[in-house]
């Protein structure tokens, strides 16, 4: 009975030695979560036999450390939550490693190649993605590789200071932007036209009396207006009150037909936030909307999980959200390769979600999470374990000896 008890148990310490050593050989894996094997008793009837690995148990709950990489694509479930994948099987599997980037098909996959599920981001009937719209399909995260479009500018945004040190400028001579000494002030803004042609839209500043200030435009060098485009009114406190003499308007649109062909542009510029202080005139919001075509230019996750594809114009757009997925009992789940697991009947269905939200958690971006293994621990564990099985080595030695006593006293 002894040899087989100090059997069992030196099997039992063998398989946590396997355990312990697949701890600290992942110490440095990313995502990996630290085992641990649990011991229980063994009887036959009411004899003692022995010792057994009863289970194997995760420690899948606990994050793990913190990587930096500074990977634009590098992202970190900061609590509850995993990614989940595709493999080419088909199967979906479920990781905490988000180590992400793009393949030559335009799909987001993980470090194996496996691809990413999320959210594809929202498409008119034109196939143009609409911002702000409310999230896609669940599926295969891709990104288009090709071209965007050229896009044609409807809104510029444009606030700052007209002096109110700026001298009245007289009725005669009368305004020209070849004269210096006709206007007080002029800034240059930018607008594109359909195809994307870039075209500068030049605002002359005229100050006509103490609250009022009259506007030129002129497109790309052209020629100005003979009177005034617009009119900007303040009061006594130099807040803008009206444009185009509406009370309470802030908005002026200038239309031009572009030269080369493109569709005419109807350019909404919007005045809100100008003043009238005292001191140096300046512009502190100069932006319009729009841009000209442009290829993909890289990839970044954000800490609500989108994907935002920037391109050669500077333009940038989400162009999906990586999707998380919780368990209502995460430790039911099945491990597998690569640092993933599959769900299993004890772990329930996945339940999916945007980062952030629901009961998945927000992203860290730029990191990865350590395995959380504690490798201090598993050395002592290590130490423990081969005492253990150099005690029933002891056993087993000694019942030897025992028996050949008992065979030379026979």
């Amino acid at each position: 009975m002894s040899f087989e008890i100090a059997r069992m148990a030196i099997s039992s310490v063998s398989q946590s030695l396997d355990v312990i050593s697949n701890n600290i050989a992942n110490a440095h894996s990313y995502g990996y979560k630290a085992k641990r094997a649990n011991f229980s008793a063994m009887y036959a009837g009411n004899m003692p036999n022995g010792a057994e690995v009863s289970s194997i148990t995760e420690s899948i709950t606990s994050t793990g450390g913190v990587r930096n990489t500074g990977g634009a694509m590098d992202a970190m479930i900061t609590d509850r939550g995993f990614f989940a994948v595709r493999d080419k099987s088909g199967q979906v599997l479920f990781t905490r490693v988000g180590m992400f980037n793009v393949d030559k098909d335009g799909y987001v996959v993980d470090a194996n190649g496996r691809k990413v599920q999320g959210y594809a981001a929202f498409r008119d009937a034109s196939g143009q993605l609409v911002p702000g719209a409310a999230l896609g399909p669940l599926g295969d995260l891709r990104i288009e590789t090709g071209q965007i479009g050229a896009v044609a500018s409807t809104k510029l945004a444009y606030n700052g200071n007209m002096s109110a040190d700026w001298d009245v400028k007289p009725a005669v001579p009368a305004f020209d932007k070849d004269m210096p000494t006709t206007f007080n002030s002029s800034v240059t803004s930018y607008a594109y036209d359909s195809q994307g042609t870039k075209h500068t839209v030049t605002q002359y500043f005229v100050k006509s009396a103490n609250n009022t200030v009259n506007l030129y435009y002129s497109v790309d060098g052209g020629a100005t207006a003979a009177a005034p485009d617009t009119t900007l009114v303040f009061d006594g406190q130099g807040q803008l009150q009206s444009v185009d003499g509406t009370a309470g308007n802030t908005t002026h649109t200038l239309n031009f037909t572009p030269t080369g062909g493109g569709a005419p542009v109807a350019l909404q510029i919007d005045y809100v936030g100008t003043t009238k202080y005292a001191g140096d005139s300046s512009t502190l919001t100069n932006t319009p909307n729009g841009n000209a075509s442009g290829m993909l230019n890289g990839t970044s996750i954000a800490e609500d999980g989108s994907i935002v594809a920037t391109y050669t114009n500077g333009a940038s757009q989400v162009v999906g959200t990586v999707a998380v997925a919780t368990f209502a009992n995460p430790s039911g789940l099945k491990p597998g390769a690569n640092t993933s697991w599959t769900s299993s009947v004890d772990s329930g269905t996945p339940l999916y979600s945007t980062p952030g939200s629901a009961t998945a958690s927000a992203l860290a971006v730029g990191v990865l999470e350590d395995s959380n293994v504690d490798l201090t621990g598993e050395l002592v564990n290590l130490m423990s374990a081969q005492r253990n099985y150099q005690a029933n080595t002891k056993v087993i030695s000694a019942e030897s000896e025992m028996m050949q006593s008992l065979m030379q006293a026979i």
